[in-house]
């Protein structure tokens, strides 16, 4: 029997395509909002999955099996998390058609013993595919957070992204337009490298608000490569409030909504 039950509120973190920080913006999102709450983070990249060094997890941690089938999640800076990299070597290269990632990805969902949260923040693959798909089949998502850089480039992929979350009824909370401004190090300035603007010209374009605007701040990095997240090694830096506020935002559109029963999705040829 599945433990999604115990979960008041699933949480999508998505991108139309890599390379925008859509992993670091859900690991952030998660331990933001530990800080009043119960979170847990499933990483959904069977491919690629960054959670593991993202929340500094040593390489061969697996998680304990329970009545030999459940997996314990693996507790990480206060959150319980769940990811392909704990069940397989990091270098190993996930040669798998569609069928068996669906497979992969609805046991990690399905067969971890998630004890009760209040959210659980789904990092989701880049584009929109078979596990966007499958997850909001198969349970009941409250929202998706789109995740982007201010190129134009990224902003046509979270177009589509968008789009699908629609067309399966999975209400779009809004967009972080991740690396809005490099900050430098020696100096403090602050320069829109990326551009700037198309963050608010996307959300207009589809009625949801920007939730947050975190910058390209080398500090972010350093502690994200370490699996020390600044949330948890330097609390009180300033790139942080980013974070926060998403949480904030994210937070207030779950509490005025009721938890959500899944989607009955129709698929027409459009």
């Amino acid at each position: 029997m599945s433990d999604l039950g115990k979960i008041r509120h699933i949480l999508c973190v998505a991108s139309g395509k890599g390379g925008v920080g859509k992993s670091t913006t859900a690991v952030n999102l998660a331990l933001a909002l530990a800080r009043s709450a119960r979170v847990g983070v499933l990483d959904a990249d069977i491919y690629g999955p960054s959670i593991p060094t993202l929340l500094g997890v040593s390489a061969g941690t697996r998680p304990r099996i329970r009545g030999g089938k459940k997996m314990i999640p693996i507790q990480a800076h206060g959150l319980q998390c769940n990811s392909m990299g704990f069940l397989v070597d990091q270098s190993t290269a996930m040669v798998w058609r569609a069928p068996m990632i669906i497979s992969a990805f609805n046991q990690i969902l399905t067969d971890t013993a998630w004890s009760d949260l209040d959210y659980l923040v789904v990092d989701l693959p880049p584009g929109t595919g078979d596990i966007q798909l499958s997850l909001s089949q198969g349970a009941r998502v409250s929202g998706a957070i789109i995740v982007t850089t201010p190129q134009d480039l990224a902003l046509l992929d979270a177009r589509r992204g968008i789009e699908m979350f629609r067309k399966v009824a999975v209400p779009v909370f809004g967009v972080v337009e991740n690396m809005n401004m490099h900050i430098c190090r020696q100096c403090g300035h602050a320069e829109a490298i990326f551009g700037a603007g198309a963050g608010d010209r996307l959300a207009a374009d589809f009625g949801v608000p920007v939730l947050s605007r975190p910058a390209l701040d080398p500090a972010i990095r350093e502690a994200s490569d370490l699996g020390q997240p600044l949330l948890v090694s330097q609390p009180e830096h300033s790139a942080n409030a980013a974070w926060l506020e998403l949480a904030q935002a994210v937070a207030e559109r779950c509490a005025s909504k009721p938890a959500p029963s899944a989607p009955k999705i129709t698929v027409i040829d459009d």
